[in-house]
Formats: structure tokens, C-alpha cells, sequence
């Protein structure tokens, strides 16, 4: 059972690293012209507000899935990582815990200034909070992969 859900969660978690990035290349290094000539171009050209919900959606999915994921790890993973004194790997975990419930405090925020405010206003907000997102979900990507290397597959 938990090795089902522990497959929706990494797919899950991998489409929203896809859409976040996307979003937030489009928003840190956007296309200057209109028309997409190189790939690069055509990454960066999206509209970017129309990520919003999609993200939104699969944080908090993922989030839930986390979450039915966590007693089995505290139970089976955290104690083995301590015993073969890989401590710190707990804290990386911790602080991914930390990251991602701050994300899910800032997505109500993030919701406002994609979605109540035209694309002109907040500018730099919409950015900075669109980073952060970013950045914890890379976090916790790939403190995740990680930590599920070292206990490997199946909980």
C-alpha cells in the first residue's frame, strides 16, 4: 500500500517541479520576443499565470501524500538512518518538512498575486514568491530522492 502511494507522491511531485520551474523560469528570464525561435525562447514564453491553480493543486496533493507517507518513515527509516549515524540526513528531512509547510502557509499569498492582481502590479512579490515555491519544492525533490535511496525502495 505504501509503495503505491509513495509512487503517486514522486509522480506527483515531479510534474509539480516541471510546472513550478517552468513558472518560475518564465517569471525570472522571460522571452523578450514575441515569437518562440529557439527552445529556450519558447520555454521561457508561456503565460505563466495559468500555472497558478496546477501548482497550487499539486502541492497540497502532494503535501497529503507526504503526509500518509510520514509515520512509516519515522517508524522504519529515521530510527536506521540513526543507528548507521546518518543524523544529518533526519535533518535535511526536518528542514524539508519545515520548507514545505511554509509553501503550504504562502500559497493562499501566492494565489492573491497571480490571480487578483493584474500580470503589471506586484511584479517582484509574484517573483520572489514564485522562487521560494520553487526552491522548496527542489528541496524537497530531492532531499526526498535521497532519503529514499538510502532506505531504499518499499518502505
Amino acid at each position: 500500500m505504501y509503495t503505491i502511494v509513495l509512487i503517486c507522491h514522486l509522480l506527483v511531485a515531479v510534474v509539480l517541479l516541471g510546472a513550478v520551474t517552468h513558472q518560475a523560469v518564465s517569471v525570472w528570464w522571460p522571452a523578450r520576443v514575441e515569437s518562440a525561435t529557439t527552445f529556450a525562447t519558447s520555454y521561457r514564453s508561456v503565460r505563466s499565470n495559468l500555472y497558478t491553480n496546477a501548482i497550487i493543486a499539486l502541492f497540497v496533493v502532494a503535501a497529503i501524500l507526504g503526509a500518509f507517507l510520514y509515520p512509516p518513515y519515522r517508524i522504519s527509516v529515521l530510527p536506521l538512518m540513526y543507528k548507521v549515524h546518518l543524523k544529518s540526513y533526519g535533518g535535511l528531512f526536518e528542514l524539508k518538512e519545515h520548507f514545505i509547510a511554509i509553501g503550504l502557509g504562502l500559497l493562499p499569498l501566492y494565489w492573491l498575486v497571480w490571480k487578483r492582481y493584474p500580470l503589471d502590479q506586484h511584479v517582484r512579490v509574484r517573483a520572489v514568491l514564485t522562487a521560494l515555491l520553487a526552491f522548496f519544492v527542489w528541496y524537497g525533490f530531492l532531499v526526498g530522492h535521497i532519503i529514499n535511496n538510502i532506505k531504499g525502495f518499499g518502505l
